[in-house]
């Protein structure tokens, strides 16, 4: 499996900080030794879930949004191999593959002015290379049986998830994206914004559910769009359900669940729907990190959600002082998924 940096023993030892009388994750995650074909260790691995680490924002500068994404693996995980392991959730449920190796891609987008049209449009071909390792990946990761858990990055890599899981899975899958914005804009070039238009159009994407999308925020020619394919996107927003009250929170995730659950789906989460989280683009308002996490639990529990692909967290522009809170953010997102999955 090409473009992986494996998680090693000595990673899990440098970043696990043991303590007399606990387990932690670090002491129970399975991991894939260096000599070992990834593949056939994931196909012969205990482990329910994979998680995978994708550390770049090249996507989010083609957007023009702020970086920061591409630090958001290294907090998670540092947070995560450090959570304990006991009875409500168990370490030894999760294999940590590793990073995809985006280091020359994100140290070339880190070089090319992102204000300029043309410094945008090789920063999308640098998307477009990460899309197919992506893509890749995924596909290998479930072809495997396994539920991937995709920490970004930007959310240009819903579009790998959805094409490596619909790929595995040998038909089009469907999507729920629990986000401010549609990701939804026209296909000019590749970037954060229009991953989720480009798996519709190239047959990777069934049925797409957004879920409290910003009414001040959702343009014309994209809700427009959306019109024209009513059958297969839905959305809600959230001034519907938070503001007016014209929607309930519980019932929509069931009739959500419904328009895309008799499908393998992906479940995507933006942290930047979610108040005062460091992102490319931060937000003073939307629905809590409790929703987000009863939302997570809520869809992780159908038998048919593929993977968990996690998005935009971006460590160093939330709490100055308290940067680790994005990882922490994430490790509670992580492990909801997995207790949503019973042990049978």
């Amino acid at each position: 499996m090409e473009n992986i940096i494996r998680f090693t023993a000595a990673d899990l030892l440098k970043c696990t900080n043991q303590r007399s009388g606990e387990i932690k994750f670090g002491e129970r995650v399975q991991l894939i030794p260096a000599e070992t074909s990834v593949y056939e260790a994931l196909k012969s691995s205990d482990a329910e879930f994979v998680l995978l680490g994708i550390p770049e924002d090249a996507g989010v500068r083609a957007n023009n949004g702020r970086p920061g994404a591409a630090l958001a693996w290294e907090s998670a995980v540092q947070t995560i191999v450090n959570l304990q392991h006991n009875k409500f959730c168990k370490g030894n449920r999760l294999l940590i593959l590793g990073r995809i190796d985006v280091t020359e891609s994100q140290k070339l987008a880190e070089t090319i002015d992102q204000s300029d049209k043309e410094g945008r449009k090789e920063l999308s071909k640098i998307v477009e290379k990460i899309d197919k390792d992506v893509a890749y990946i995924i596909c290998q990761i479930v072809k495997a049986g396994k539920v991937p858990i995709i920490i970004g990055g930007g959310q240009n890599n819903a579009y790998g998830s959805i094409k490596g899981t619909s790929l595995a899975k040998g038909k089009p899958v469907n999507a729920i994206n629990y986000d401010p914005y549609p990701d939804f804009r026209v296909l000019d070039r590749r970037h954060s914004s229009n991953g989720f238009m480009y798996a519709f159009e190239e047959g990777f994407l069934k049925n797409y559910f957004i879920f409290g999308v910003f009414e001040n925020y959702a343009s014309k020619g994209v809700i427009e769009t959306i019109k024209k394919y009513t059958e297969r996107i839905r959305y809600n927003t959230y001034e519907q359900i938070a503001i007016r009250k014209e929607k309930h929170f519980s019932e929509e995730m069931a009739l959500a669940v419904g328009f895309i659950g008799d499908d393998p789906f992906g479940l995507e989460i933006d942290l930047e729907a979610l108040p005062n989280v460091g992102g490319s683009i931060m937000t003073n308002t939307g629905f809590s990190i409790e929703k987000a996490r009863q939302f997570v639990h809520y869809f992780g529990e159908s038998k048919n959600v593929a993977y968990l692909h996690i998005s935009e967290g971006a460590p160093q522009l939330g709490d100055e002082k308290n940067p680790q809170l994005t990882g922490r953010l994430i490790a509670h997102l992580v492990t909801d998924f997995m207790k949503a999955k019973k042990v049978v």
